[in-house]
């Protein structure tokens, strides 16, 4: 069994974030750990406190990677980096494109909109058309009877088999690889599936161990319980839906659904070292700029 640092140790901290958390502390099979404080994922940064603001400037961060839809950004709001032009990112965020905004000062806080999202199957768009809509049947027929876990399934096998999908995942590594990259934090929506895809790629490239990464991913549903379980009760008794634990299979952070990605690079890939190379586009450069970066 590997040995992992506390729940309190790995929790930012954040009231607006909850799933916000440090990836330091994982053993690597060489007998290295990865560093403290460097790489971070998180949910939604849009509704960050200003004791939240505090708290990440504590961290020194360089760089804040949004991977949210546009459509996620206009329903949620833009992120809140601490130093960067309100108008700046909003321009940035309400993009469909990947936009990137510098900050004024070199020492400041640069943010990348890298929009990962799949166009054909838009999970965010199916549900809150769903929503909208309040047909308990038709929201049935969408989600029920395996539906929403297969929707969740089909999306993890996208991450890897999309070109587009793979060169978005591709750049925030190379971020996190670059000299000047780290301290970095890379979020969606929920912080769990985009984020934690990206998390296992990184964690898998430094050498973390198979059920370390699955343990790190899973760890969203302990993080996020509380807030799911208020989700899902407000939609019920606002109307919404007449069965809203339908919508627990796309909340939840499931096994199969990691276990799906990591197939999919086996099925076309014959080592994860040339998913890395082949698939993701990466080198050797960026894989020792990642160990310089984020291992002790």
């Amino acid at each position: 069994m590997t040995q992992q640092p506390t729940e309190t140790a790995r929790s930012l901290g954040l009231t607006g974030a909850v799933n916000a958390r440090d990836l330091g502390g994982y053993p690597t099979a060489d007998g290295r750990v990865l560093r403290h404080g460097v790489a971070l994922r998180a949910d939604a940064l849009s509704r960050l406190t200003d004791g939240d603001l505090t708290v990440l400037a504590e961290h020194g961060l360089r760089r804040v990677v949004d991977l949210r839809s546009l459509d996620e950004v206009r329903e949620a709001g833009p992120d809140r980096v601490p130093g960067l032009p309100a108008a700046a990112v909003v321009a940035a965020e309400l993009s469909g494109v990947p936009v990137t905004v510098e900050p004024a000062d070199p020492a400041g806080i640069a943010l990348h909109h890298l929009p990962i999202f799949a166009a054909d199957f838009d999970i965010y768009v199916a549900l809150r058309n769903a929503l909208a809509d309040r047909d308990a049947a038709k929201q049935r027929a969408l989600l029920g009877d395996g539906k929403a876990a297969a929707m969740m399934v089909g999306l993890y096998r996208w991450f890897v088999t999309d070109p587009v999908a793979r060169d978005r995942f591709a750049t925030v590594i190379r971020l996190l690889a670059a000299p000047d990259g780290p301290p970095l934090i890379f979020h969606c929506s929920a912080g769990k599936d985009r984020t934690g895809w990206a998390a296992a790629l990184v964690l898998t490239a430094l050498g973390v161990d198979r059920e370390t990464v699955f343990d790190d991913y899973l760890l969203t549903n302990e993080r996020s319980a509380a807030l799911i379980e208020q989700i899902v009760d407000s939609f019920g008794t606002r109307g919404l839906m007449k069965e809203p634990a339908l919508l627990l299979p796309v909340f939840r952070a499931e096994r199969a659904y990691l276990e799906t990605a990591f197939a999919e690079v086996a099925a076309g890939w014959p080592s994860f070292e040339k998913f890395w190379q082949d698939g993701l586009g990466l080198d050797d450069e960026v894989l020792e700029g990642l160990r310089t970066n984020l291992l002790v």
